[in-house]
């Protein structure tokens, strides 16, 4: 049987241009890597590459960094992909076309030929020619009053995007919850506590068991116990049992 369903688009190239500090191309390494991304592109890391910083600060995103490649240039890094978005806070004067990350993640889903998406230094982020390389600017709505972002930040909002478009994307093991225990466990421990209670003269006026009763018991049946949290409860009632024996 043929499978005729379109290719996967290839995952977006990561592009740190002109990076200052070593530690936060490991922690940039990081945020690629909870979200599925590898291509870790350098241009011109200010301290050089590699870099023993960058380890420690990917905690464990290894890969990212072995795999990272160095570039003189951004037109070099960018050289063999069709689609190549600049991330920017600065949107005065810009004539391209401007996405949030989301709205960026669905296009880099359709598209082929591949996408890179730029990332620009620490403190100034990318400049006007790098802005000139890119057909696309994608821009975080972050607080006017207040739009600074560090780089892995950055790097992280965008990648979380694509892993939402990206159904290869392995999602974390649903740990399934134990059934709720048969009537039968749960009224046997009500029962249980309903004796001790009464031993010790908990639903004393007489005329107001019932009520006290019924209230007890809607409380215990409220959180659908399950037959390992029956047992454990009941352990409990015997123990205290036992104690005043």
């Amino acid at each position: 049987m043929t499978d005729n369903a379109p290719p996967r688009p290839a995952a977006p190239a990561i592009v740190l241009v002109r990076p200052q500090l070593g530690e936060n191309i490991g922690k940039a390494a990081r945020a690629m890597l909870n979200f599925g991304l590898t291509d870790l592109r350098l241009v011109a890391p200010r301290d050089g590459w590699p870099n023993p910083s960058a380890g420690p600060a990917a905690s464990g995103a290894d890969l990212v960094l072995e795999r990272a490649r160095l570039f003189d240039t951004v037109a070099e890094a960018v050289a063999d992909r069709a689609h190549v978005y600049a991330t920017t806070v600065r949107r005065r004067g810009v004539t391209k076309p401007v996405l949030t990350p989301e709205e960026a993640a669905r296009a880099w889903g359709r598209e082929a030929g591949g996408t890179a998406i730029l990332f620009g230094p620490e403190r100034s982020g990318l400049g006007t020619e790098d802005l000139a390389l890119a057909r696309t600017i994608v821009t975080v709505p972050v607080n006017p009053a207040f739009g600074s972002l560090n780089l892995a930040q950055a790097v992280i909002l965008t990648a979380y995007e694509w892993s939402r478009h990206d159904a290869a994307l392995a999602q974390p093991t649903r740990v399934e919850d134990a059934p709720p225990a048969p009537q039968e466990e749960l009224d046997g421990m009500i029962a249980q506590l309903d004796a001790m209670l009464d031993a010790r003269g908990y639903f004393e006026p007489p005329d107001r068991a019932p009520r006290t009763r019924l209230m007890l018991r809607t409380l215990l049946t409220q959180p659908a116990w399950n037959s390992g949290q029956v047992r454990t409860m009941r352990g409990v009632l015997s123990r205290l049992e036992r104690e005043k024996r």
